[in-house]
């Protein structure tokens, strides 16, 4: 353990070295024209390890965000949870505060609640009785110990500036996973990252109880969900209660048929009194269910779908959360791609694979409520990148949402820094409005052939598109510059037949440098594009086309996470059942787009539009819906 002195010298240490950073983030939106990099965020400060940075904003208008922090890696000895103070929405933040020591037991995973009267709990684990080690269900132990023992809480009435010196212990009701585990129930596994809610005269908190340690870390798990009915008034610690639920000895699990894994719920109320939960799994495809009478029963799991039985979201092992907005809508964080963990592969992974990869780029869909015959339920938008990394391998995850004068904000992190983002109010306002979208983009539109009634012409002149990186004349070493840009091809089509390889919009030169639209196997569109040193290509997903339909289609190269996706008829293509990923990288060192001067269009393409800047998800939507009748 660090002394109080080596703990400090160590924070001072690391936070210097962040305050450098954010000498050289400063100077990020200039550098990265893109607000969705990661790097064009407020750095949260921590020691070293940071992990969810979440935010309740306090009565006297500051934000407070609490944090788990430590010297080493995650679940080293030494993790603890502190806050902070911020009175410019995060673009900096009051010295850190301990909540727990970096001298005590292991402290981790901590949410915050706001009661009405202005108090702040901070719930968290923690190891009050000093487990060294844990067993793993196949024998063998885990030194890592910060996720077990005492669920607890402490408490603020200086809205963040200092925190209780007692510290509550909240008893957890057994579940079967609890007694069968490798201790028989007499040691509890379990964590939190859900933010609790205040649902009328009660608040909600979420547990994640894990039933044997293993193969991915947490080899089995569930959620439950702690309900106190005098939280929000009773000042006296020891007499608040808390019940376990939901009611029986088994949590929130994943849908019939479904694997072991199903943790990090996150829960959000509905307007007619129902709770929405959704939660992650190892199946490729995050799992939710409904609460009726306060989260004492919850309905069936059931994989996360668009619409009450409709497609399913596809999502890893990873934090997925839904916020509700002062608007009655939903935002919904996530990772579009199915990424599945099956067998051991230890906690880096054999073979260099985690479960848990695949958490760049961060996406956003919006919810909004519908009446079903089961109840009011959720649907959601097509969705959006909302923050990228460069490096591909880069993870961020266990972010929170802000919301304030109508600006959204939100919180992530990769582990070892954590930002503050604004979100852009296009995005999310495109979010919101996209069932009702029936407008055609125009903002960057260089060419508009959209008269699907008009005979189309066999060749016109290609409009020039921008490069997507150059050399820097003005850097000494003449190095490459990413320009972050990008571009959409927007068009109507409609096929006699689906043979592959037909071409559909063509750019090429003699020597192949250019754009091609083409069909490709089993009812896919495909896009190559060559710039003569390079080539890089993505397709639809299969089975979207059909022979004598009109469809319509948007293809955006988006040079700013490097990434190509296609919008088929209002849909983003998510890779389905047939493939992990929808969406595909390109590579950075593809240069330009340009090609022939000439642009050859098939005489199955009805409309086309070309636009010199990435359209968002939502403006394909609406572009869409623009030429379909109401």
């Amino acid at each position: 353990m660090n002394t109080p002195v080596a703990s400090r010298r160590l924070w001072l240490t690391h936070t210097a070295a962040v305050l450098t950073a954010c000498s050289a983030f400063a100077a990020a939106p200039e550098a990265i024209p893109d607000p969705r990099h990661i790097a064009t965020g407020w750095v949260i400060p921590s020691n070293h390890y940071a992990d969810q940075p979440y935010i309740v904003k306090t009565d006297d208008g500051a934000w407070l965000c609490a944090i788990t922090t430590g010297s080493g890696v995650e679940g080293a000895p030494g993790q603890h949870v502190v806050s902070m103070r911020s009175t410019n929405q995060g673009k900096t933040w009051d010295p850190p505060v301990d909540v727990e020591p970096a001298v005590g037991p292991e402290a981790s995973y901590a949410v915050l609640l706001k009661v009405p009267y202005g108090r702040v709990y901070c719930f968290y684990n923690h190891n009050t009785d000093r487990v060294p080690e844990v067993k793993r269900e196949d024998g063998g132990v885990y030194k890592r110990v910060d996720s077990l023992g005492h669920y607890v809480f402490k408490y603020s009435d200086d809205h963040g500036r200092t925190w209780s010196a007692q510290r509550t212990d909240i008893p957890m009701r057994e579940f079967d996973c609890d007694r069968t585990n490798a201790y028989g129930g007499q040691l509890k596994f379990f964590w939190n990252v859900g933010r609790p809610l205040i649902l009328g005269d009660a608040a909600l908190c979420v547990i994640h109880k894990v039933g044997a340690m293993g193969a991915g870390f947490f080899a089995q798990s569930e959620g439950a969900f702690l309900k106190s009915p005098n939280l929000l008034t009773e000042r006296d610690p020891a007499k608040i209660t808390f019940a376990t639920l939901p009611e029986g000895t088994v949590g929130l699990r994943t849908p019939p048929g479904g694997g072991r894994v199903s943790e990090e719920q996150s829960v959000v109320p509905l307007s007619d009194g129902s709770l929405y939960c959704v939660y992650r799994t190892i199946d490729g495809w995050p799992a939710c269910s409904y609460s009726r009478d306060g989260a004492r029963t919850w309905s069936t799991p059931a994989y996360k779908s668009y619409t009450p039985g409709g497609p399913r979201v596809k999502h890893p092992r990873a934090a997925n959360f839904v916020w509700k907005c002062s608007n009655g809508k939903f935002l919904y964080w996530y990772h579009n791609h199915g990424g599945r963990f099956v067998g051991e592969l230890g906690a880096n992974g054999k073979d260099g694979r985690s479960p848990y990869d695949d958490r760049n780029p961060a996406w956003l869909m919006a919810g909004r409520e519908t009446d079903t015959p089961q109840g009011r339920m959720i649907e959601w938008s097509q969705p959006e990148i909302l923050l990228y990394d460069d490096d591909p391998y880069i993870r961020m995850s266990y972010p929170d949402l802000v919301e304030e004068n109508g600006a959204f904000f939100i919180t992530e992190t990769q582990k070892t820094v954590g930002h503050t983002h604004a979100i852009s109010p296009a995005l999310t306002d495109g979010l919101f409005s996209q069932w009702d979208a029936r407008t055609v983009a125009t903002n960057g539109l260089v060419l508009n052939l959209s008269s699907r009634k008009a005979l189309m012409p066999a060749r016109t002149a290609m409009p020039k598109l921008p490069a997507l990186n150059r050399r820097d004349t003005k850097s000494e070493d003449q190095r490459g510059q990413d320009l972050r840009a990008g571009f959409s091809l927007d068009f109507w089509l409609k096929l006699d037949a689906l043979t592959p390889g037909q071409p559909l919009i063509d750019s090429r030169d003699a020597e192949g440098k250019g754009i091609l639209v083409a069909t490709a196997e089993d009812g896919a569109l495909r896009i190559t594009l060559n710039d003569g040193r390079s080539e890089a290509a993505w397709s639809s997903d299969r089975e979207l086309l059909q022979a004598g339909k009109t469809h319509h289609a948007v293809v955006t190269v988006d040079g700013g996470p490097k990434i190509i996706t296609f919008v088929v008829d209002g849909t983003l293509c998510d890779g389905g059942d047939q493939r992990q990923f929808g969406w595909g990288r390109f590579s950075p060192d593809l240069r330009t787009p340009a090609g022939s001067a000439t642009l050859a269009i098939a005489p199955a393409v009805q409309s086309l539009r070309l636009y010199n800047r990435a359209l968002r998800t939502s403006e394909a939507v609406g572009n869409f819906k623009a030429g379909v009748q109401p």
